[in-house]
């Protein structure tokens, strides 16, 4: 499995709340073994898919994980959807099994029209393209509160570890709509 986070990317944010809750899983063990993790990737729409492809073109993990953050939102999302123009790519993931379970995390269908969603989207497109056995989600991390960290921890570290334990799937591809 890969993770991916971003670096803060506004002035009055001293960190990346998606950023701050995969440390807080790493400092915790929380991370399925053999997990790799890309921090502090560039909120930029040239440079962040360009990291993110070439390290799953490096790894060839059976996963990808991006995490962003996303301030108006109070649950984890987890995105159905990368988004360009008329075009959504789908993820192959089944989003109300790996919810299952969880406390503060719903699906959603749009991610939103930033870095996040061009990430996802471009991303989703090169496994498709490439025919990589890869499966991808992006998942939307609102700011974190005293009482909303655990939570999220729980939901998240829950549906890492349901990602790690279901047997690799080979994509065929996600269809372009």
């Amino acid at each position: 499995m890969l993770i991916t986070t971003f670096a803060p990317w506004r002035a009055h944010q001293p960190s990346n709340a998606a950023d701050d809750l995969i440390g807080h899983l790493q400092r915790q063990r929380q991370i399925p073994s053999g997990t790799a993790v890309l921090r502090h990737i560039p909120v930029s729409f040239e440079l962040a898919p360009i990291r993110v492809i070439a390290k799953v073109a490096e790894l060839r993990p059976s996963v990808v994980v991006c995490c962003g953050m996303a301030e108006g939102r109070t649950h984890l999302n987890l995105e159905r959807y990368g988004r360009q123009e008329d075009r959504a790519v789908p993820t192959s993931l089944p989003l109300e099994a790996l919810m299952a379970d969880t406390h503060l995390t719903v699906i959603s269908d749009c991610a939103g029209t930033y870095v996040c969603n061009h990430l996802y989207y471009r991303l989703l497109g090169a496994i498709a393209k490439h025919r990589w056995p890869t499966e991808a989600l992006f998942v939307h991390i609102p700011p974190l509160t005293p009482a909303t960290r655990p939570i999220f921890a729980h939901d998240l570290a829950h549906i890492l570890k349901r990602l790690a334990d279901r047997p690799a799937v080979l994509s065929a591809g996600a269809a372009i709509r």
